[in-house]
C-alpha cells in the first residue's frame, strides 16, 4: 500500500510541475521586443552591451512550436560596397527553428540561422517570466570573439509585443 500512496504522491507532483511547465510555455507564445542584449563575466559579473546601446529585434514563438529571432546592432547602415555588407554579418543574429520547453528552459533545433555552424544544432537558452518581461540567458562559455572576457553568458531581456 505504501508503494501505491509514494506512486501516486509522485504521479500527482510530476502533473502539478507538468502543467506549471506548460503553463510557461503558453504565455511564451506571441512576439517580444528586444530591451537588452548584455554579455556577463562570470569571474567579476560585470556586464556591458553586445550590440550596443539599443539594439533592435523580436522573439517570436508560434504555436505550432516555432521560434524566430532576430537582433541587429545599433547604428547600422545600408551598405555601399562589398566589404559594408560583409561587415553587416558582424551586426545581426538570426535563426530560427522549432523550440521544446524542458523546466525553465527552451532548446531550439536550429534548422536556419544566419550562423551556419548552428544550423542542425541545439540551442538552449534558461528563460524567467515575470509579466510581460522575458529575461533569457544562455550557458556560461568562452567567448571566440572576445576571449579576453574569460567565460561569459549573454542576458537577453525582452517585453511582450503590445
Amino acid at each position: 500500500m505504501f508503494k501505491l500512496t509514494s506512486f501516486i504522491a509522485l504521479t500527482g507532483a510530476c502533473l502539478v510541475a507538468g502543467a506549471a511547465f506548460a503553463e510557461d510555455g503558453a504565455k511564451l507564445l506571441g512576439n517580444w521586443n528586444l530591451v537588452a542584449y548584455e554579455v556577463e563575466q562570470q569571474a567579476t559579473g560585470t556586464r556591458e552591451p553586445v550590440l550596443g546601446q539599443h539594439p533592435t529585434g523580436n522573439i517570436i514563438f508560434t504555436p505550432e512550436g516555432r521560434m524566430m529571432v532576430v537582433l541587429t546592432s545599433e547604428g547600422r547602415k545600408a551598405p555601399a560596397t562589398d566589404q559594408d555588407r560583409a561587415d553587416l554579418l558582424k551586426s545581426v543574429v538570426a535563426y530560427t527553428g522549432l523550440y521544446r520547453i524542458e523546466g525553465d528552459r527552451w532548446i531550439t533545433k536550429v534548422d536556419v540561422s544566419a550562423n551556419l555552424a548552428w544550423v542542425g544544432g541545439e540551442q538552449a537558452r534558461s528563460f524567467k517570466l515575470e509579466g510581460d518581461r522575458l529575461q533569457e540567458s544562455t550557458g556560461w562559455v568562452q567567448w571566440p570573439i572576445q576571449p579576453e572576457k574569460g567565460t561569459v553568458r549573454f542576458i537577453l531581456t525582452w517585453q511582450r509585443a503590445k
